[in-house]
């Protein structure tokens, strides 16, 4: 992924700037590192203890070699790291709908950086607002594959 510098964050200035974006990659967040006491805290959060997640002992002879991060942990971190790529004025509120599709092409080993870059896909009127597709794409440094792809569906509500 190629975009803007890292702390460049794309402003629209509203839904008609923001439509004028889809089918453009706006950039990419910053790299954000995984650390075990976020998979542990992860863990606790949702239950999902398994050991390739939160026992480093017995993940170091495992198939990855180290503990990993969950895939919706990886999946749970794109509503902060879009954030670092774009905003909408003008909104009374942005709320997330859903999801059309997700994959994890490739584990996230603890200590990865990851950042995620946004491309907006379409947007239409519905919701009790307007539907906001983006394609987001979350990369691991030194990874052929993207880590998480997932296509979100937001609801934006102008003010």
């Amino acid at each position: 992924m190629s975009g803007p510098a890292e702390d460049t964050v794309t402003v629209f200035a509203g839904l008609a700037e923001l439509e004028q974006a889809l089918g453009t990659h706006l950039g990419c967040s910053a790299w954000h590192t995984i650390t075990q006491r976020q998979i542990d805290t992860f863990a606790e959060a949702t239950g999902d203890h398994q050991w390739i997640h939160v026992d480093p002992e017995q993940a170091a002879d495992g198939p990855f070699g180290t503990t990993i991060a969950h895939g919706y942990l990886t999946l749970s971190l794109v509503p902060m790291l879009m954030l670092q790529v774009y905003r909408i004025e003008g909104m009374r509120m942005s709320v997330n709908y859903g999801v059309n599709k997700v994959r994890f092409p490739e584990p996230v080993p603890v200590g990865s950086r990851v950042r995620a870059g946004v491309m907006p896909l379409s947007l239409t009127e519905g919701g009790g607002g307007h539907q906001l597709v983006a394609r987001v794409t979350i990369e691991r440094e030194g990874a052929v594959k993207p880590a998480c792809v997932v296509e979100t569906v937001s609801v934006l509500v102008p003010r």
